[in-house]
């Protein structure tokens, strides 16, 4: 059911969907989809969810693998273009909501947003010795690089490789953070 709910979301937004095109997308009927889920907000709420879930594990995942700096931010990176490049589409329920007014939607994606951008300030605030307001600033910025730069490769009709277009992006964000100097030395 929560396949064929993200099929229908994605492909129509919140507000064209209709219970009765996710039941029969779901090969349900609509009050078995009913027994599940009390309405279609919460259902929206629960791949919403999903969604940011799988994106924070695969940043965390990312920033966890290395203690390279270089690495991280390539990791990073390419975490916000793999979310954006699943063919299920989720990445247009945590970007691209019809349904940023909704106090609960809202709340969710600054919160994911925050918590993305937290898991990074942290590694930079420890690297370079900035206070945690300047690390969050950059982390934001560099992570809204990637957001930004990943949903726009996505939608362009001349496709750079995927790799390719991650490691132009990682390459810009590299330049940028690596003039912050480490306030210890890496470790062999």
């Amino acid at each position: 059911m929560l396949r064929a709910a993200l099929e229908v979301f994605v492909a129509q937004g919140y507000h064209t969907a209709a219970m009765d095109d996710i039941a029969d997308c779901a090969g349900v009927s609509k009050p078995v989809l009913y027994q599940h889920f009390p309405g279609k907000l919460d259902l929206y709420l629960a791949l919403l969810d999903e969604g940011i879930a799988v994106l924070l594990d695969t940043l965390r995942t990312a920033l966890e693998s290395t203690h390279d700096n270089k690495q991280r931010v390539h990791g990073a990176v390419s975490a916000y273009f793999a979310f954006v490049d699943d063919p299920n589409g989720a990445y247009r329920l945590v970007f691209e909501s019809d349904l940023t007014n909704e106090p609960a939607v809202r709340e969710r994606v600054e919160s994911a947003d925050f918590a993305c951008s937290l898991m990074l300030s942290r590694v930079i605030a420890e690297d370079t010795g900035l206070a945690s307001g300047e690390a969050e600033l950059l982390a934001s910025g560099l992570l809204g690089m990637a957001q930004i730069a990943a949903r726009r490769w996505l939608r362009a009709t001349s496709h750079t490789p995927r790799q390719a277009a991650v490691d132009l992006i990682a390459g810009l964000g590299w330049r940028g953070i690596r003039g912050f100097p480490l306030s210890h030395p890496p470790t062999a």
